[in-house]
This record gives structure tokens, sequence and C-alpha cells, in this order.
């Protein structure tokens, strides 16, 4: 099986390819490398993934890996249809797993444009390459973040989310809209991962886990919003491809075109646990800096994965103790290096 997978620089990409091509599967790789965070944490990852910095950072330039043996990647744009379209024509994809957006809720307060063009834009020409092509299943990034100012607890795929608190989270909506759309018009069948708060080795530096783990470390106080009155469906990335990769695999022929999960750990954990477990394997505390509520935010999340479980054989099981260790080692391992 040939699998798309866009936004394969980043940190659910870079592990979900690694999870295929373990696999036997061949998968072609694309990234756009852009700098809402440090590219040398993207570039690092692609060398992992056997392509080298000087090959990578040229658009347009197909690079076959030079160690593993079923991958090729190739740095562009969603927003460029003219060469979307060219990729999808030449490579004769089975399956296209998008994970490629710009990513974070603050950022989206600060610089709403880009998120039109990626995650809209984007996702547009990535539906219409898929239609064209006859794609047997699009597999796309949602987020937790949807669910807004919901309420009920946990969140569960039957929930209304209409309430969006900031626009990263009414981008990914609006694809949810736009897959159903195309699932109805074209049978095109379409899967969405709502994802709660991915972490682990290799993960995003503008996200809580790498944030807390680099204060502490050069000693700078953490930033604790909402007074420290937060807790999130923290989930290892290793649970996220296992499920990703089940997805994929599974025939959709016996359910409907159009699906929405949520993906992540069934447990929702106070922020503080998080952070004790943190300190702990850096053996170090954290001076803490409280503040409020960050505009875009929410309070608590917690995924109702019942639908992924029955469906997929979904088995979310690293401990939070087990996947904080995991990450912390890398941390310091990525973190050392000259």
């Amino acid at each position: 099986m040939k699998v798309l997978v866009t936004g394969a620089a980043g940190f659910i990409g870079f592990h979900l390819s690694e999870k295929l091509l373990g696999s036997g599967f061949t998968v072609v790789g694309i990234d756009n490398i852009n700098d809402y965070y440090d590219v040398n944490l993207k570039y690092s990852r692609l060398s992992e993934l056997g392509i080298s910095r000087k090959e990578a950072e040229a658009f347009y330039n197909e690079t076959n890996s030079s160690t593993k043996q079923n991958f090729k990647f190739t740095r562009m744009n969603l927003e460029d249809k003219e060469e979307l379209v060219s990729l999808f024509e030449k490579e004769n994809f089975d399956v296209v797993c998008n994970l490629a957006a710009q990513a974070g809720v603050r950022y989206s307060i600060e610089n709403p444009d880009a998120y039109i063009q990626s995650n809209i834009v984007g996702f547009l020409n990535i539906l219409e390459c898929c239609r064209h092509r006859e794609i047997k299943h699009l597999v796309y990034a949602s987020s937790s973040s949807v669910y807004g100012a919901n309420t009920k607890i946990p969140f569960s795929e039957e929930d209304k989310v209409d309430t969006p608190v900031s626009l990263y989270a009414a981008t990914k909506k609006s694809n949810e809209l736009m897959a159903h759309t195309y699932s109805h018009l074209y049978n095109l069948p379409t899967t969405g991962l709502r994802f709660f708060t991915v972490y682990g080795p290799w993960g995003r530096p503008d996200m809580a886990p790498m944030l807390f783990a680099d204060a502490i470390r050069n000693n700078r106080p953490i930033k604790v919003f909402n007074n420290g009155d937060m807790e999130r469906d923290f989930t290892y990335i290793d649970d996220i491809v296992e499920g990703v990769k089940r997805v994929i695999v599974k025939s959709v022929a016996s359910r409907d075109f159009y699906k929405i999960y949520n993906i992540g750990n069934n447990n929702s954990v106070k922020l503080f646990d998080f952070i004790n477990e943190i300190e702990s394997n850096l053996g170090k505390k954290a001076a803490k800096e409280f503040l409020p509520m960050q505009m875009g935010d929410v309070k608590k999340t917690w995924a109702n994965v019942d639908r992924l479980v029955k469906e997929y054989d979904y088995e979310p099981d690293t401990k939070l103790s087990q996947g904080v260790g995991s990450f912390v080692k890398w941390y310091l391992s990525y973190f050392s290096k000259p």
C-alpha cells in the first residue's frame, strides 16, 4: 500500500511515517518546513528518516531516503495546487493521511492568514486531488479544540461542536464539514481524527511538555495558566500512531464514507500531575509563574474513545510515568548534542 503523509517533518507525521515504513508500507512524505517553530528539529526528524537537510531544503526536490527503502520526501506547500496535482498523478496513492496544518491555538490569534491558507485552502486542494485521483481513503487530522466551549465531560463525537474559541479550532471544524461534503457528493471515504494533546519524543517545542522541560532544565520559571486549574487528555505518541495506522489499514467498505473519531488516552490528567512527572524525571523542581487563562484556551479535555475502540480495537495503554519518562530521556539526549 502506498500512503501519502503530509506534514511528514512534523511531530505526528514523522512518527507515523516511521510506523508505516516499519510495517512494510511505501510512504511518500511532503512538508513545507515552515518556521512556526525551530526548523532544526524538523530537519532532524527528516534525518532520522534518511533525508539529509541539504536535500530537503530545496522545494520540489524529490529525494529518496538513504536508510528507508520505501520512503521519499518532497518539500512543498499544500497551497501549491499545481505541484500537488502533479504529485498525485505521478504517485497513484492508495491512501492519503493529511497531517499538514498550521498548528497552534494561540498563534492563530496573531497570524490568522496562515491558518486560512494552510488549513482551509491547503485542505481543499487535498480534497480535490483525492476526488480526481479516486483515492481509496482520506484520513485527516482534526483536533480536540473543535469542542471549544463544550462543558460535557468526557468529550464525545456526538457532542455539538458549534462554539470554537480559536480560529485554529474553527479551521479544523471547517475541515470536517468540507470532508463531509466531499464524502456526500463524490463518495470519497474520509476519516477525521480529533487528536487530544499528543506528547512524546520529537515533540513540538511550542507545547507544554517541551516548554516545561526546557524551563526547568535551564532554571527558568514555567508558565502555569489558569493558576494550574487545568486538565488535559495527554496521549503518548506511540498510542496515537498505532491508532492512525489501524484506521489506514482497515477497509472502509463496511462503514459510512464519512466518519469522525476521537483519538486520545481516555483519561484526563491534572496539569500539576504532569508537571510532577517531568520534575521527577529531571530530578529538579520547577519554579512556577501563575497566570490567568489564555485567550482561545479551554480548562479541561477528555476524550471518549469508545467508537474507535469498538470499530478499530484501539488500545491506548501507555502510562503517564512511562510516557513522560521516554519523553524526558529523549529531550536530554537531543539537547545535549553539540
